[in-house]
């Protein structure tokens, strides 16, 4: 059985749960208490297909370690789905405390061959199903009365960009958008909202990254900010790298202001652009 843990009777629902970072999440809430929703719609990593034995699977090795789990089969991409995916949570636990985005798909291409169905479905999955769940579980976290958290999941290729990942790295992008405008939005009912921006060894970056920033590293942080120590924190994104763990943050150059006021003319921007752009 699972010792008595942090998130005692709290509910947490999981998107993308049934593999990599989503699984690791799942089996760090269950072994702090918490009662778990695994989604997974079980697709090929382009989103093709689906097997319901990825989610069940993890159900299953919750549940037989003493742990409380269900299954949900549901796309994000859709209200009707997003809905379900919370009412799963409801129906089997009564209510929901946290959201976890974290499905994803990729479909890798450069972007003058890119076709409009890579760019939709990698949009829809990411930037769509983020917001689809979080709308669905912040009504009811509304409801309910007693807050929740809520946490995304962005990219270093929506901070930095990378060859190849125009769908990707703009879903991400919009990911950190939508992140800070939910947190302001929603801290009025005592829901916090985060992103995570990781790395680690799964079957979406393996290649990139170092073979000791396994998916277990990632839940921690998570776990934090989705406790009562993370309550206050509401509007942040936070890297992880393996044992590293730091804050993106926005800023901006001093730059140049005229000191007549008028239009600036074309010859005066590239005289003074290594005040604007250093």
């Amino acid at each position: 059985m699972f010792h008595m843990g942090i998130f005692d009777e709290k509910v947490v629902v999981i998107t993308g749960a049934g593999r990599g970072i989503g699984r690791a999440h799942a089996l760090a809430f269950t072994k702090e208490g918490a009662k778990v929703v695994v989604n997974d719609l079980g697709t090929e990593l382009d989103g093709s297909g689906s097997n319901v034995a990825i989610a069940d699977s993890v159900v299953v090795e919750i549940n037989v370690s003493g742990g409380e789990a269900v299954a949900n089969y549901d796309s994000v991409v859709t209200m009707s789905g997003g809905r379900s995916i919370i009412n799963t949570a409801l129906e089997n636990f009564g209510r929901i405390d946290v959201l976890i985005n974290n499905a994803g798909i990729l479909r890798d291409k450069t972007l003058l061959k890119m076709d409009e169905s890579m760019w939709d479905n990698v949009i829809d999955v990411h930037l769509k199903g983020t917001f689809i769940c979080t709308q669905a579980a912040a009504i009811v976290m509304r409801n309910q009365g007693t807050g929740g958290s809520i946490i995304n999941t962005t990219s270093i290729t929506g901070i930095l960009g990378n060859f190849g990942q125009a769908n990707y790295g703009s879903a991400k992008a919009g990911i950190i958008g939508f992140t800070r405008i939910a947190a302001i939005e929603l801290e009025k009912y005592g829901i916090n909202v985060n992103a995570i921006a990781p790395a680690a060894v799964t079957r979406m970056i393996s290649p990139i990254v170092s073979e000791k920033m396994v998916p277990e590293c990632i839940s921690p942080l998570v776990l934090f900010l989705a406790s009562e120590k993370g309550r206050d924190i509401t509007g942040k994104v936070f890297g992880i790298h393996g044992s590293k763990i730091f804050e993106y943050k926005v800023s901006y150059t001093e730059g140049i202001e005229k000191e007549d006021h008028n239009l600036w003319t074309i010859d005066e921007i590239a005289k003074h652009f290594d005040q604007i752009g250093v």
